[in-house]
């Protein structure tokens, strides 16, 4: 499990400063090219930030507490099945808001709260981060 240095909270406002809480993400992936692709992607947005990464369950199941994460994206290697350790996050993590992705991202799911699956319409990189953006709406509610 590796952890970026811990950067300062903040959100975005119009002049470019940022104030607030910024979405923390955690990538649990097992191909390294996914992630370096996600953890560029999120790296490049004023409102979020990678808090570790995760190459085991284990390592995730540890990482989601110790990071503190909001988000996870996880890697689906079957689009036909959800991944069973959705079911255990959530239920340990009721906030927490799961995206999953195929390792090409051909396919992605969001996964929340009594495990409902919403497909994406397009996995393309907006709609991955508009995906991640749903859990600002409940930080905030």
């Amino acid at each position: 499990m590796t952890m970026p240095d811990n950067a300062p909270i903040q959100s975005a406002q119009p002049d470019g400063e940022f104030v607030g809480n910024r979405i923390r993400v955690l990538l649990a992936t097992k191909s390294r090219e996914l992630c370096e692709s996600l953890r560029n992607l999120i790296q490049s947005q004023m409102d979020m930030e990678v808090v570790g990464e995760a190459f085991s369950p284990i390592e995730l199941l540890l990482a989601v507490d110790q990071m503190k994460a909001d988000v996870v994206i996880i890697e689906m290697l079957d689009s036909d099945q959800d991944p069973g350790i959705c079911s255990h996050l959530l239920a340990e993590y009721p906030e927490l808001l799961i995206l999953a992705l195929t390792p090409e991202r051909e396919s992605a799911y969001l996964f929340r709260q009594r495990i409902i699956r919403e497909p994406l319409c397009e996995v393309a990189d907006e709609n991955i981060l508009l995906a991640i953006r749903q859990v600002d709406v409940r930080l905030t509610d």
